[in-house]
């Protein structure tokens, strides 16, 4: 299993077993490399609720629910969305 992960500006592959570690307030994602699947444990320190986030992420990518759903909870589950050209040139290549 192959993930890539994102850290500011730093686009980082990731194995089996890794850590990734992401400051508070640095820009981040993550993702399974193109024909794989990955698992990952998010632990999110000091926490808010966010398992009903993660849950529209499911319904998202399922396609049962619209993108616009989750950009207007952004400020209810602290999770904003930003451009990262970084990301956007690994996750196409």
């Amino acid at each position: 299993m192959r993930k890539t992960g994102l850290a500011g500006d730093d686009v980082i592959t990731t194995a089996a077993g890794d850590l990734l570690v992401v400051p508070p307030g640095l820009a981040h994602a993550f993702g399974a490399h193109r024909g794989s699947a990955a698992e990952a444990l998010i632990v999110i320190t000091p926490g808010i609720e966010r398992f009903d986030y993660f849950r529209h992420v499911v319904r998202l990518r399922a396609g049962t629910e619209p993108r616009e759903i989750l950009l207007a909870l952004q400020d209810q589950f602290d999770t904003h969305f930003v451009e990262s050209a970084a990301w956007h040139d690994a996750r196409t290549s």
